[in-house]
């Protein structure tokens, strides 16, 4: 009995495993579906390349690269700000916060991670757009670095989380044997924890990254929605993402300009794809 218990349950894993793969797939080829007609009439290279989104003009104009250097210079900001802040936040929580500091500040940032995006959106426009239009003395501030600050705050949460998760999977002796031979507690941190987590960092990393390509509310709110090249970080952006959100709803069903907004889905499926398989890679190599 106990025998065939565990062999319904090892099926009924493998049924969810074959059924997500089977759910990514079917999403990838409805998107392939809907937007393969633009890459058609418009061509992939003018599609991708093209530095004009004008998408109800006569003729649409359906370039997406200043979307995607959008997209890229709020991501490595955001990467840049939260990236060692949050592993820095993970080293204070797990190795160095006494232990009821430690509670409070992971009930804090679980709390954190629950606030919608939307909320976190308003919050920015309110005080952060402000801010840095004054600190920056910009027209504007609704910029890309407002942005970047946000979606850097959205992310920490996931990657001070899972970063401390795999501070804690490294086993005692090595931080014991460490100090046995006379090694500090910072080299200890350095040398030996920090090496020895690297693969959970870095899953915390690409999660922390996943969820800034993909967020869409915030950046929508605080970017200034600028289809035009940014030429640097205190200038108006547009997303793929946001342009979506904002433009589908508006796009007349079965229009060249309706195709392209699930062929700019197309582009971040891919460079969703991409950024796990890379580091799935690099967690293999490590391993």
């Amino acid at each position: 009995m106990r025998k065939v218990k565990e062999f319904i349950i090892e099926k009924l894993i493998l049924l969810c495993g074959l059924a997500s793969i089977l759910f990514v797939t079917l999403i990838f080829l409805f998107l392939l579906k809907e937007g393969i007609e633009v890459f058609k009439s418009v061509g992939f290279f003018k599609f991708l390349f093209g530095k004009s989104w004008y998408p109800i003009s006569e003729p649409p104009q359906l370039g997406i690269l200043p979307l995607i250097l959008g997209s890229l210079l709020v991501t490595i900001g955001a990467a840049v700000i939260s990236i060692p802040i949050g592993i820095g936040c993970a080293i204070y929580i797990a190795e160095i916060a006494p232990q009821k500091l430690k509670e409070i500040l992971k009930a804090g940032i679980e709390l954190l991670a629950a606030i919608p995006s939307v909320v976190l959106g308003f919050i920015g426009m309110v005080t952060l757009v402000p801010l840095v239009k004054s600190v920056f003395h910009l027209p504007t501030g609704l910029t890309a670095l407002s942005g970047a600050i946000m979606l850097a705050f959205m992310a920490m949460p996931t990657i001070v989380s899972i970063a401390e998760d795999a501070f804690y999977s490294v086993p005692k002796t090595y931080k014991e044997g460490a100090l046995a031979l006379g090694a500090t507690h910072w080299q200890t941190i350095w040398r030996v924890l920090l090496p020895a987590a690297s693969s959970g960092i870095l899953a915390a990393v690409m999660l922390g990254i996943g969820r800034v390509i993909g967020e869409t509310m915030a950046v929508m709110m605080i970017t200034g929605n600028a289809a035009v090249i940014p030429h640097s970080i205190f200038v108006p952006v547009r997303t793929l993402t946001a342009t979506i959100a904002a433009e589908m709803g508006e796009a007349v069903v079965g229009s060249e300009h309706y195709f392209a907004l699930f062929a700019i889905g197309i582009v971040l499926f891919v460079i969703s794809f991409a950024i796990n398989v890379t580091a799935d890679l690099f967690l293999h190599k490590r391993q």
